[in-house]
């Protein structure tokens, strides 16, 4: 296991930074270390890997994220056969366990993801600082990822056509040496177009500029007198612990869409559902190839998995044969 963290931390990077799947890597050595960590590798078989596996149900775990974490331990199995740190044997062996099945174990199903109605966004736009509104904006008129949103600067744009053209720096499947290319039409050119006037590398949407523009309503709704009180930035701290950055990262935007939620008084939601939103959109209106181009999906299959099958055809199919 020491063997393999190590190796995960310098392959699992991305821009300099470690990837969410070398935090997996961790995870699942400090279960499988909780009972075998005295154990000698080549003992570990089947049930020992299903022990392990238990002990993520017993943790309330999802069992698609069960089945997730299994599949890396196999890996890491796999990759020292690969290093002959071990015997190929026993990544054979643990290839054999079956990943869990639907209503046949205690592990719970989570719901899946499904499309944002717009009434829900617009009651939440109400409560987003300006910047956060547009970001939500513009994924959800382009069916971007959270990430793509983020990152965007007036350098990863092709502004010489109608239909503008956003290739981000970084994407999700760039390792698999896959092209992205995102498609902006009027409605988020008309959100874009107050952000383009920039140095060409700045990002978009900045936290730095969105409490810039904070502190600026906060002086002009002040009800103290100017001779009264606090001079502005006579309260602020000389070294504080964290400043506002450069770019949303993809958790502080879901945050900020989470408190917006709580002030609006409705059910908290993710960025990812607007991804689901237009994608569902673009299927209905356009079909599933449409779709899948779009969201950038080598496979349809996956796209599917975002965009919501719409069930109007078949019930006029029912009504007149059914």
């Amino acid at each position: 296991m020491a063997a393999y963290l190590a190796h995960a931390k310098g392959y699992y990077r991305k821009n300099g930074k470690q990837t969410r799947e070398h935090g997996h890597a961790v995870e699942i050595c400090r279960a499988i270390r909780k009972i075998y960590g005295k154990s000698l590798a080549k003992d570990f078989g089947p049930l020992a890997l299903k022990t392990v596996r238990q002990t993520f149900v017993n943790d309330g775990i999802a069992r698609r994220h069960i089945n997730k974490q299994t599949d890396r331990i196999k890996r890491m199995f796999k990759w020292a056969a690969a290093e002959e740190l071990i015997t190929s044997d026993i990544p054979q062996a643990l290839s054999m366990v079956a990943g869990l099945r639907a209503g046949r174990t205690e592990a719970p199903d989570r719901a899946p993801v499904l499309p944002i109605d717009d009434e829900v966004i617009d009651a939440t736009l109400e409560h987003l600082p300006s910047i956060v509104a547009d970001i939500v904006r513009f994924q959800r008129s382009t069916g971007c990822r959270p990430e793509e949103s983020c990152i965007l600067r007036p350098c990863d744009l092709d502004r010489s056509g109608d239909v503008w053209v956003y290739q981000p720096a970084s994407h999700k499947t760039e390792h698999h040496g896959r092209k992205r290319l995102i498609y902006i039409g009027p409605q988020a050119q008309a959100v874009l177009l107050r952000y383009l006037a920039r140095d060409a590398e700045a990002y978009c949407f900045r936290p730095c500029d969105s409490e810039a523009k904070r502190l600026v309503e906060q002086e002009a709704n002040r009800k103290t007198p100017r001779s009264c009180g606090n001079v502005r930035g006579s309260n602020v701290k000389k070294k504080p612990k964290k400043k506002p950055g450069e770019r949303y990262a993809t958790d502080s935007y879901r945050r900020a869409i989470h408190r917006a939620c709580d002030k609006a008084g409705i059910e908290r939601w993710s960025p990812n559902r607007l991804r689901h939103s237009a994608a569902t959109e673009i299927r209905k209106k356009f079909g599933l190839e449409a779709a899948q181009v779009t969201l950038g999906h080598a496979s349809a299959d996956i796209t599917q998995v975002y965009a919501e099958r719409d069930n109007t055809l078949a019930i006029e199919v029912a009504a007149k044969i059914g």
